[in-house]
């Protein structure tokens, strides 16, 4: 998907984000100083593994961190000058689903099993928009009939066990945009669904995302997401940004071999002949963290000072990466071994 530009303030900026957890393990660092950018009717893809800190990350910017065990240790969130993180329970209450809304990974634990579709879509509009009862039914039915429910005047009515799950996801896309919020924030939207049911949700997005100038904040593990919604991409590991990108030179010049692990450990159309290789080992524990760069002892290019620096984010071409090597220039090696000593 081809980049954007915007010359404008961003959307929503995010400024040393760090998110801490007491545990039973220890202190767990989940979030370690994120950094970015959300633009108006942009996509940002958020992509790394389960652990890696993105579905905390956005989290902690609806105010839906339970504190405790977890706490906002720094950072600032600004939406329109305005801090998120500083406001309080209130304040965050008339934005959250109205101005910023989300779409969870699950529908059928998002959506109440004991109210109907109805109920639901009714509660966010009556209350943000001030629509009386009779015309938040009728801008339900109109959300749902958007979002391509059949027999939407009647299916309203249902309750979301008598939805399929990609209709269900509809529901919840309809729900999260019925106030035509400025920023749609998308946790792993589309994992429990099949190819096609993902492809149809991921193009309704996008055709919403021009009807409304909505900016979509695209959490996944799944870089065939990316490379169909994102604009601009994040990886995320162990808890931090290791690479900014445009969606383009991310796919065509990864700088990270954290990223760089990510292509080649997933099928690609443009190179089906291309050899998969699987990133070795596991993603390290948040409350025993490596020394130096967390991705050191599953990294096929890691150097002897990787154990000592825990390098920052450098500017390259259409974005930065948080390395010590040139991955187009440095010799490879088999990490498996090293993963076996660091695990032993």
């Amino acid at each position: 998907m081809a980049s954007t530009s915007n010359t404008h303030e961003p959307l929503l900026r995010v400024e040393d984000l760090r998110v801490e957890f007491n545990t039973d393990d220890g202190l767990v660092t989940a979030v370690r100083g994120v950094d970015w950018e959300l633009n108006a009717g942009e996509t940002l893809g958020v992509v790394g593994e389960s652990g890696s800190g993105k579905s905390v990350t956005s989290l902690a910017l609806m105010g839906l961190i339970p504190q405790p065990p977890g706490k906002i240790v720094s950072g600032r969130a600004l939406y329109r000058g305005q801090d998120l993180l500083k406001m309080s329970h209130n304040e965050l209450s008339h934005i959250r689903g109205n101005r910023i809304a989300m779409i969870f990974q699950d529908p059928m634990t998002a959506l109440n099993p004991f109210l109907t579709v109805e109920d639901q879509l009714t509660e966010v509009t009556r209350r943000h928009l001030g629509l009386s009862a009779k015309e938040a039914t009728f801008h339900a039915i109109e959300m749902l009939e958007k979002v391509g429910i059949p027999s939407a005047s009647k299916r309203v009515f249902e309750y979301p066990h008598q939805f399929s799950g990609g209709m269900r996801q509809r529901v919840m896309i309809a729900m999260a945009l019925s106030c035509k919020p400025d920023i749609l924030i998308a946790d792993e939207p589309t994992t429990a669904l099949d190819v096609t049911i993902q492809a149809q949700i991921l193009e309704l997005m996008k055709e919403l995302q021009l009807l409304e100038g909505t900016a979509i904040l695209m959490i996944t593990h799944d870089l065939g997401v990316i490379a169909n919604i994102a604009h601009r991409v994040q990886v995320m590991y162990a808890g931090r940004v290791v690479e900014k990108a445009t969606v383009d030179e991310l796919f065509q010049n990864p700088r990270h071999p954290y990223t760089l692990g990510l292509l080649e450990s997933a099928p690609r159309v443009d190179q089906l002949e291309a050899e998969l290789r699987p990133i070795p080992g596991q993603p390290p524990d948040l409350s025993k963290l490596p020394a130096g760069c967390s991705f050191r002892p599953r990294c096929p290019f890691s150097i002897d000072k990787c154990s000592q620096v825990d390098p920052p984010l450098v500017d390259a071409n259409d974005g930065s990466y948080a390395c010590l090597v040139n991955i187009d220039e440095a010799p490879r090696h088999d990490a498996t071994s090293q993963v076996s000593e660091d695990q032993s």
